[in-house]
């Protein structure tokens, strides 16, 4: 494993008045490639849910295990039903498969063309068109760089804001200049792919006339970010739960004001705390030399642990958190967007003021909120590591 690794983010937004998306996203992870197919099926609804679902599904699966391309489209040909209206089998799709962190093949069939930004600005890339199965493909090699940032869209982003913001939609040149605006070097793909869908959303005036996915992945250099929250069980393995956690490469972020003292007298330096309130309803950061964050412990994970649910639904598409000051935007911020890899350190000691019967917190309530950030981490696709003291 090299120190790049390869993210992959992508919201969905089904048509008006369908509760099934007619576009699916599969993702296939095999040794050292990545796999990612987004296919858009014949109309909308439940025929071309399931047409996008095969399609997504055969594919990415062939694809990963080494399959040609021209196997994977006959497959796909021959496997399809067909639609008894239109009399045609049809699910468009786009395909990246990135091995090794270090090239990219696309291939292409009737999507829009993926977009490529490097260093934030779109880069046109070399394509060879084949015929296969009387299909017209597009499949085109680049050797990736850290930083890359594809971007892969159904049609239904085309024609966002057609007849109501724009004459003939929403096109590709429009969302180059949209996304290259808005670019951020430490952008996650989940992040990327959000804002496009958003303005979309936007452009329908909420209510999409076509199904619209857009997915995102991205080439970036592997960060790591670890976080403590409360001291251990036994006072006599403070030493080295610290001597581990300062062993550690990236962020640094103490959660809890006993955890911040502990690390305090560690480092021999003070704790700040700040009273400015960004949101009345967690508590205020502090700071300390030597960490990046500090913040409150129980109420302030849980809000990251809602914030991580909204953004894994897609429901959500604002992602005010990433725009906030609060301790729990901010711990989201390096959790969701800068973090690659993330290191938990949780004590098990007793906090006495979580004992008052009034009060819902408990020893179970913390770990609980652990053990389902880290689920929602790593469905995020994140390498997660938690270590009890």
């Amino acid at each position: 494993m090299n120190s790049l690794t390869t993210e992959v983010g992508y919201v969905s937004l089904n048509k008006v008045g369908e509760q099934l998306c007619g576009d699916r996203v599969e993702m296939v992870e095999y040794e050292d490639s990545l796999t990612l197919v987004l296919a858009d099926g014949l109309g909308s609804g439940v025929k071309a849910n399931i047409l996008s679902t095969l399609t997504s599904k055969i594919i990415a699966t062939m694809m990963a295990n080494g399959m040609p391309v021209e196997e994977c489209v006959k497959t796909i040909a021959n496997t399809l039903p067909v639609c008894s209206q239109r009399k045609v089998a049809y699910s468009t799709f786009s395909i990246i498969q990135v091995n090794n962190n270090q090239e990219a093949t696309l291939i292409q069939f009737d999507n829009p063309m993926i977009i490529l930004l490097r260093d934030g600005v779109h880069l046109d890339y070399p394509s060879t068109q084949q015929i296969i199965d009387g299909k017209k493909i597009a499949i085109s090699t680049i050797k990736v760089q850290p930083g890359d940032l594809f971007v892969v869209m159904s049609d239904g982003a085309l024609f966002a804001g057609i007849g109501l913001s724009f004459n003939y939609g929403w096109q590709r040149d429009n969302i180059i200049d949209y996304l290259e605006a808005r670019y951020l070097p430490e952008m996650s793909a989940k992040m990327a792919a959000t804002i496009i869908a958003e303005e979309c959303d936007e452009l329908y005036n909420h209510q999409p006339g076509d199904d619209t996915t857009v997915a995102a992945v991205r080439i970036r250099k592997r960060q790591t970010v670890n976080l403590m929250i409360g001291p251990p069980e036994h006072k006599e393995d403070d030493q080295k739960m610290l001597d581990l956690y300062f062993s550690q490469e990236g962020k640094r972020i103490v959660c809890g004001g006993t955890t911040s003292t502990m690390v305090g007298r560690y480092l021999n330096k003070p704790v700040i705390t700040s009273l400015d309130y960004h949101d009345p309803k967690i508590p205020p950061t502090g700071t300390l030399e030597g960490v990046d964050l500090v913040t409150e412990g129980v109420i302030t994970i849980s809000r990251v642990l809602e914030y991580a649910q909204s953004y894994l639904s897609g429901e959500d598409l604002s992602a005010d958190w990433n725009n906030r000051k609060d301790g729990a935007s901010l711990i989201a911020q390096q959790l969701f967007e800068t973090a690659t890899d993330v290191n938990f350190f949780v004590g098990r000691a007793m906090n006495p003021a979580h004992q008052n019967p009034s009060l819902p917190i408990n020893m179970a309530v913390k770990m609980r909120l652990i053990e389902e950030l880290s689920q929602a981490l790593r469905q995020m696709g994140k390498q997660v590591r938690v270590t009890y003291f």
